[in-house]
């Protein structure tokens, strides 16, 4: 299992713009899977809290149930639009991916509503300095981070 702390440790300079990016807003998007094996996207709220990335579902939702027979999920950070004159103004996006695991929170909410994220990967997608192509940075637990150009 790969804690935030740890992504903090192995890849400090992603992991800060990512942290960054998620503190942006409030309200972010969580991917799930369906019994039937299709995606389901659903807003979630998140925190970084004692070295990790923790979020909390309501008792009897669907993410909830979907996580009960998958804990694989992945997280997206609020988005913005770039400003129409200047692209490389544009703040970026940043996705987490993982696996969940049940955490307590005495006095919260029901045993098994509360999540940490076991991280499996974090990806940064930005605009290079030049404006016309993306930067993509990643990086996954054991490895090197990672940048690919796009055009």
């Amino acid at each position: 299992m790969t804690s935030w702390s740890e992504v903090e440790q192995a890849a400090p300079e992603p992991a800060a713009v990512v942290r960054a990016l998620f503190g942006r807003g409030k309200h972010k998007t969580m991917a799930t899977l369906r019994r039937d094996g299709s995606p389901r996207l659903s807003g979630i709220e998140t925190e970084f809290e004692h070295g990790e990335l923790t979020l909390g579902m309501m008792p009897g939702s669907m993410k909830l149930a979907d996580v009960g027979r998958d804990p694989r999920v992945a997280l997206h950070s609020p988005s913005v639009d770039p400003p129409a004159d200047d692209p490389t103004g544009w703040p970026g996006e940043a996705r987490v991916s993982g696996r969940l695991h049940a955490i307590a929170r005495p006095g919260e909410g029901p045993d098994g509503s509360y999540f940490a994220v076991d991280v499996t990967e974090i990806v940064l997608t930005r605009i290079a300095p030049s404006g016309d192509r993306l930067i993509i940075t990643s990086w996954r637990p054991g490895g090197q981070v990672r940048e690919v150009e796009r055009t």
